[in-house]
């Protein structure tokens, strides 16, 4: 009879265990009327920088205040938080410039001369330089932060997007024209080789997990190509359609991609093998993401959209704009 009750005690603790934490929406942080582009977090002033047509805009994520147009910019692409400063760079695909600037007020240091259409921006902690992806001209423009200059021109090929780092003087970049990646020498700063990804249609946004020492690429049609850094295929995956972004939780050691025409984000383990461990819910038109380390919180703006007009991407509904914030 003891050995029941022990049995039905154990049972009932089972029960009332809190199941695992999830990821899932927390809260949404509203901001100007407006298309988007790509965002960043700088852990340290706890603040995130979103491209806007027109300018970045800035919000404070202790209070959620918001601020538009920071700065003021034509067609931003990228709003990069340098690490190690309060510097932010804007890349302007109109005007083929970046933008370096106080993050906290706005103050422009530079205005620096890109490649065409300049649009992501990645930062190299090995060699501490900034590289911008143009293209427009199937190139990248290598600066240094410090001086504000420009230190070289690495010419890739194709249209590039979303570039990431190894911290060891590696960087992989997506060719979304071509449906591979482009393998950067950051210390030599020239191209060393390339890779196909297989089943991948469109890939825009990367990830890098040192400890598998793998990469993720997402690409629009609704894979997820996982390779070793010399191109060996590892795992093909279905997360969401409409990706634009990715990024990569180094404390779980998992990839977070958006998909802004299925509306969820899709959570990766790699090891021990890779896997689409989660599905969470989001908003359609998510589709690219920023990561803070230091709090573990995903942020990814999105609106609600009118009907598309003939060939025109469908607009955003004013008043709509918010930036969704995800935890577990």
């Amino acid at each position: 009879m003891r050995a029941l009750f022990i049995a039905f005690a154990f049972a009932a603790m089972a029960l009332s265990a809190p199941a695992e934490a999830r990821y899932h929406v927390i809260a949404q942080l509203p901001a100007g009327d407006g298309g988007w582009d790509i965002l960043s977090v700088d852990p340290v002033d706890q603040r995130l920088y979103v491209g806007r047509p027109d300018g970045v805009t800035a919000i404070d994520l202790t209070t959620g205040k918001a601020t538009d147009r920071i700065v003021p910019g034509q067609r931003v692409h990228a709003a990069l938080a340098i690490p190690g400063t309060h510097d932010v760079i804007a890349t302007n695909g109109e005007s083929n410039t970046a933008t370096l600037f106080d993050g906290r007020t706005g103050r422009i240091r530079a205005i620096i001369p890109t490649g065409k259409k300049p649009d992501a921006a990645a930062y190299d902690p090995a060699t501490r330089t900034l590289w911008v992806m143009d293209p427009g001209s199937g190139e990248a423009t290598v600066i240094d932060p410090a001086t504000a200059k420009v230190l070289a021109t690495v010419a890739i090929g194709g249209s590039l997007e979303f570039a990431v780092p190894d911290g060891r003087g590696r960087m992989y970049v997506n060719v979304e024209d071509k449906n591979e990646v482009a393998v950067l020498d950051t210390k030599a700063r020239k191209l060393v080789s390339r890779f196909p990804l297989a089943g991948c249609d469109g890939p825009t946004g990367i990830a890098y997990d040192p400890a598998a020492r793998e990469i993720v690429s997402a690409c629009g049609n609704g894979v997820a190509v996982v390779s070793a850094p010399n191109g060996r295929p590892v795992a093909r995956l279905t997360i969401g359609k409409g990706a634009d972004g990715a990024a990569y939780d180094p404390r779980r050691h998992v990839v977070l991609i958006p998909a802004g025409r299925d509306g969820n984000l899709s959570i990766i383990r790699l090891r021990p093998s890779p896997a689409v461990v989660e599905q969470v819910p989001t908003a359609v038109s998510a589709r690219t993401i920023a990561f803070d380390r230091a709090t573990g919180r995903a942020y990814l703006p999105s609106a609600t959209l009118a009907p598309a007009v003939g060939n025109e991407r469908p607009k955003p509904v004013p008043g709509t704009f918010r930036v969704l914030v995800v935890a577990r």
